[in-house]
């Protein structure tokens, strides 16, 4: 039984992972069905993310599937007579294993992607990459979607490692947040400096950013810039 406080925040969950679904959309990060936005539902054992297969289009926090961090969908919940996304499982290992992770994204973005393809990290050559993420985005192994393979690789690579981002080999990229926007907000950069780290490159050399002005960097980024109030810098 799940008691009125938790049906709420339940409710809330729906509402942001629905409405982010059309961030991806607007970025250019997806194309047809492809891509999904999770988010964990705060103080419980569960999360929300997109069905399998259905148009950005038509996607509302009705059709959001709830799922336990097993990757179960929660029955007589709405939505649960739809199949989740088929990266569930991925998504449910992060949130076992990364309690910290409210939110989960993968895209298809086309520079995010390129840099997969060829098992390359993308480095750490522009000082927004710097802020963001905190040096280089690292590539994860390849995996096989259908169990928790791309989730094992996810945590495998991204604990102990400063970026929220991760490149899944031959794949494509996956971003964790404190919520579902903070795991948006990440794969949207993550495509911004693929793109404009792989343009740089054709023109020339890269110039690495020194460590100690990438850590000084990431420090007043985190936690200097915007107002008093927030937790991760929006803008």
């Amino acid at each position: 039984m799940i008691d009125d406080d938790v049906q709420a925040t339940i409710a809330r969950v729906r509402e942001d992972v629905a409405r982010l679904h059309g961030e991806l959309v607007r970025y250019g990060l997806v194309v047809w069905t492809g891509g999904n936005v999770s988010g964990r539902v705060p103080g419980t054992d569960l999360f929300v993310i997109k069905p399998s297969g259905v148009s950005y289009d038509d996607l509302d926090a009705a059709n959001m599937i709830l799922c336990d961090l097993d990757g179960n969908v929660v029955p007589g919940t709405p939505g649960s007579e739809r199949a989740p996304s088929s990266d569930t499982a991925a998504h449910a290992y992060v949130y076992r294993h990364m309690p910290e992770v409210g939110g989960v994204v993968h895209t298809h973005s086309t520079y995010a992607v390129a840099w997969a393809a060829r098992g390359e990290e993308i480095p750490c050559v522009i000082t927004a990459m710097a802020d963001e993420f905190g040096g280089p985005i690292p590539v994860g192994p390849f995996a096989i979607i259908g169990d928790d393979s791309i989730g094992r690789g996810i945590v495998q690579t991204l604990q102990g490692h400063r970026s929220r981002a991760v490149l899944m080999q031959n794949h494509g990229p996956f971003t964790i947040g404190r919520d579902a926007k903070d795991a948006v907000k990440a794969a949207v950069m993550l495509e911004d400096v693929a793109r404009t780290v792989h343009l740089s490159r054709e023109g020339g050399l890269l110039r690495p950013i020194p460590q100690q002005a990438v850590d000084s960097l990431y420090d007043r980024y985190q936690n200097v810039y915007g107002q008093a109030a927030d937790t991760r810098r929006d803008a």
